[in-house]
């Protein structure tokens, strides 16, 4: 049985993902962030960095969201979620270390000093300039997919598993007011009857 460390709304939504669309039985094993179980050490002893998701499929144990999806895509092939083609292939590499770094990261920092950080520790400033270069990011893609229904190719790949959740992420910082074509896709990729909850509804489960 596959176990997967992790609790929405963190990228454990992005794994979880994929073990919807490829059907596979796990067992979630939440993680109180905000009260640091993350260092507890048999935690640690799965991922030194104290960060989520983590899964363990026998004595195989896979850190980071995106490293994770790859994994699972390439282990059950008959899903197709990984391109044939080695053209497609490259370019499905190119956006996910596009959305992990271009996009992902200025996310990251609103949310470090808008909340994550201590108070007094908190830069506004630097939320400023994060959400510039967000959007600038997403004005890339928003390009790429103006006349595209999937992230590369013609059929679904991890891009986009990937992309749809770091895009609702993006889309609760307002990121994407000004792309039209970026909130057609994601409210598309959340239709399918695969797809976990929203970051948005998480938070309101965890509120609740």
């Amino acid at each position: 049985m596959l176990k997967l460390y992790g609790t929405p709304p963190t990228r454990a939504l992005r794994v979880i993902w994929l073990l919807n669309e490829l059907g596979l039985e796990y067992e979630l094993y939440p993680m109180d962030l905000l009260q640091g179980e993350q260092h507890r050490q048999d935690f640690l002893s799965l991922n030194p960095a104290a960060k989520v998701p983590v899964l363990v499929d026998g004595s195989l144990v896979v850190t980071e969201s995106a490293a994770i999806q790859l994994y699972l895509a390439e282990k059950h092939p008959q899903a197709g979620f990984i391109p044939e083609a080695m053209a497609d292939r490259a370019q499905m590499y190119r956006w996910i270390f596009f959305l992990v770094t271009e996009l992902e990261q200025p996310l990251w920092r609103i949310a470090r000093h808008t909340f994550l950080y201590p108070e007094e520790k908190r830069l506004p400033q630097d939320i400023e300039l994060a959400m510039q270069d967000g959007k600038e990011m997403v004005a890339v893609l928003e390009r790429h997919m103006a006349e595209r229904e999937f992230i590369v190719g013609e059929g679904l790949s991890v891009a986009d598993f990937n992309a749809a959740y770091t895009l609702d992420w993006a889309n609760e910082e307002k990121m994407l007011d000004n792309a039209p074509r970026l909130r057609e896709y994601l409210k598309s990729m959340y239709a399918r009857p695969t797809a976990p909850i929203t970051i948005a509804e998480a938070f309101a489960a965890m509120e609740s």
